[in-house]
């Protein structure tokens, strides 16, 4: 067989982007119009090596060592020389919609994904940031039509402009003419006679940008903010995809968020919670009073309204729910043991009848197993 590869000057584990480069390249030189009459069948061999290996499937079968352009080669064993199932489907078919005219050289570009991390208080209140990708962007030097400054895109002398060839094959159901994209011109029905130097005849070149993306309040781990038009540019300089922000909150060394609610542990002494008192808790918004009527209990909640994070759809926030722990001294001097044992003794509980509560865990509970890492 024919080695095609050897043909392209390629390896055999070329990637399509290697294979297609190659044979831009050896294109550029061989065509007719550049080479004349001598480059002619130099240019086939090369156009048709580039059919072949180009394509998923006649590569995989020349692989295997069957040569699709070969008489009797075709995918599916052949019908006939030169003419294989696949030509078959695509002339009864359509060929995909392939024939329908020539490609254009300004297609869209990808969609484009980046993550930002941000912490809580930008969660909550929202933010504005500044964001550096690496993305393509339209040829300067070119303006994206992919030509070297001065020059324009000429019709395909192959397709003469329609970006597909015709021709005739026999199969067990006689002549059938088939169509297939020009292999001179990538089905475009234009050449580049001069490709730009920046961007090799792409209309596009690798960048890093600097983009203002504005968060908005409520945002968590996985909310995709969507900016129109900032992905990718498309190749010949074509319209941008759009660009997607993936937001990654981190964790807070105090608040615990559930949905639009903060949640918070306040360890306060035995006798402030008997007894009541105000105390002061620093929260997002600033030092804030909690008034702790005498008798609270352990795991007792204290809910601050409006405190907690923004809603993303809507107005106005969630709440700030502050969980409080009753601590038990463990250190008692002996003026502090004998003034609870009068108090044991003016309250009766010197034996105390011990009372089992129900097992049911709350709030409270949970959040402390996840503030415990467990």
């Amino acid at each position: 067989m024919t080695d095609y590869y050897e043909i392209l000057g390629v390896e055999r584990d070329a990637t399509p982007e290697q294979i297609k480069k190659a044979y831009r390249k050896m294109a550029r030189t061989l065509h007719p119009d550049v080479a004349g009459a001598e480059g002619e069948e130099k240019f086939k061999d090369v156009a048709r090596a580039y059919e072949v290996l180009s394509n998923r499937e006649k590569r995989e079968q020349y692989d295997m060592g069957v040569d699709p352009t070969a008489p009797g080669g075709s995918a599916g064993g052949g019908y006939g020389q030169g003419f294989g199932f696949q030509d078959i489907f695509e002339t009864f078919f359509g060929g995909g919609g392939q024939a329908a005219g020539p490609v254009p050289r300004a297609r869209r570009g990808q969609d484009a994904l980046v993550r930002m991390d941000i912490d809580l208080v930008e969660a909550t209140f929202g933010v504005k940031r500044e964001l550096q990708v690496d993305t393509a962007v339209v040829c300067g030097t070119c303006g994206g039509n992919g030509c070297r400054p001065g020059t324009d895109v000429r019709t395909c002398d192959v397709c003469h402009g329609r970006g597909n060839v015709q021709r005739v094959a026999r199969s067990f159901l006689g002549q059938v003419m088939t169509t297939a994209p020009c292999a001179a011109c990538q089905g475009f029905g234009t050449v580049i006679p001069e490709p730009c130097a920046e961007c090799s005849g792409d209309g596009r070149v690798r960048s890093r940008r600097t983009l203002t993306v504005n968060v908005p309040a409520g945002v968590d781990t996985g909310t995709r903010i969507k900016l129109s038009a900032q992905g990718e540019v498309g190749p010949g300089g074509g319209p941008a995809g759009d660009l997607y922000v993936e937001i990654r909150e981190k964790p807070h060394d105090v608040f615990v968020r559930r949905g639009d609610d903060l949640h918070c542990t306040l360890d306060v002494p035995m006798t402030a919670a008997a007894l009541g008192t105000v105390l002061e808790l620093a929260t997002l918004d600033g030092a804030q009073e909690i008034d702790l009527r005498p008798g609270t209990q352990p795991g007792q909640i204290v809910t601050l309204k409006g405190l907690g994070v923004g809603h993303l759809h809507g107005t106005g926030r969630g709440d700030l729910n502050v969980h409080v722990e009753v601590q038990v001294p463990t250190a008692l001097d002996d003026e502090q043991s004998e003034l609870l044992r009068r108090l044991a003794v003016l309250r009766d509980e010197e034996r105390p009848e011990p009372r089992l509560a129900a097992a049911h865990p709350g709030v409270f509970s949970r959040l402390k197993d996840k503030f415990s890492g467990r």
